[in-house]
């Protein structure tokens, strides 16, 4: 009998991701089903919603049934200086879905590179990325930005605190009139504006938007990092600066 005869098509969605990780050096990271409420609760700002199913357990302390793995990672997962552990998981979780009505049990598989990763690590990860994408629809699309482009943009153009979020916000629209708005609400000077604008504007695959990245802002180090990544991944990489980091 086949694997496809007996396992659902998530089942064997995560056997593959499963796979693709041990073959790639990722170990296996299992955690418990309950952990401290604390661990979430001064981490809220991390995760994707502040529901959490909670109970105290016949010592008294509060615990959370997990809505999340990767801050159990971190918490549970020990560093020498100079060290990178590579980790997967296949979790059960529990949240409340954008748009449900309430707590649901989901599946979690994913992946963690922590410690002192370089560009190599970086590019693993993307490639990671595009196979688990393809494992689930061979017309998978990953976009790709870098942050420290978005960085220095921002401080170029004199943005910072609520109005660098505000022109983020914009950004991530890819609202290119509201984000004009904020630079002339906030004095920027029109040529920072315009770059701040082409950031909205540039996307496509990384051979026909790097090129025109680099002719308005000529040798740049964030761009030249992406080229090299980009130069690694299979098709199906788009770079778009709207991708929230």
């Amino acid at each position: 009998m086949r694997l496809e005869e007996i396992l659902s098509a998530q089942e064997l969605t995560a056997l593959q991701l499963r796979s693709l990780y041990a073959e790639a050096g990722y170990a296996q990271y299992k955690m418990s089903k309950f952990e401290p409420y604390d661990l979430y609760a001064t981490n809220k700002d991390f995760l994707e919603s502040e529901q959490i199913v909670t109970f105290t357990d016949v010592s008294g302390k509060l615990m959370a049934l997990k809505p999340d793995v990767t801050l159990s990672i971190i918490k549970n997962t020990e560093l020498a200086p100079g060290e990178t552990k590579k980790l997967y998981y296949t979790e059960t979780v529990y949240r409340v879905p954008k748009g449900a009505p309430g707590f649901r049990e989901l599946t979690q598989v994913g992946l963690e590179c922590i410690g002192e990763t370089d560009a190599e690590n970086v590019t693993q990860v993307l490639c990671l990325a595009c196979g688990s994408l393809r494992a689930i629809s061979p017309e998978y699309v990953l976009d790709l930005s870098h942050f420290g482009l978005v960085s220095e943009m921002l401080m170029e153009a004199g943005l910072t605190g609520a109005a660098a979020r505000e022109a983020l916000g914009c950004l991530h629209e890819k609202n290119a009139h509201a984000l004009q708005a904020v630079c002339e609400k906030n004095g920027v000077e029109a040529a920072a504006a315009q770059n701040l604008r082409t950031l909205v504007s540039v996307y496509g695959a990384p051979r026909e938007a790097l090129p025109k990245l680099t002719a308005v802002f000529g040798q740049n180090a964030y761009l030249d990092e992406l080229e090299r990544i980009a130069a690694s991944l299979p098709e199906g990489v788009r770079i778009d600066f709207s991708v929230p980091a």
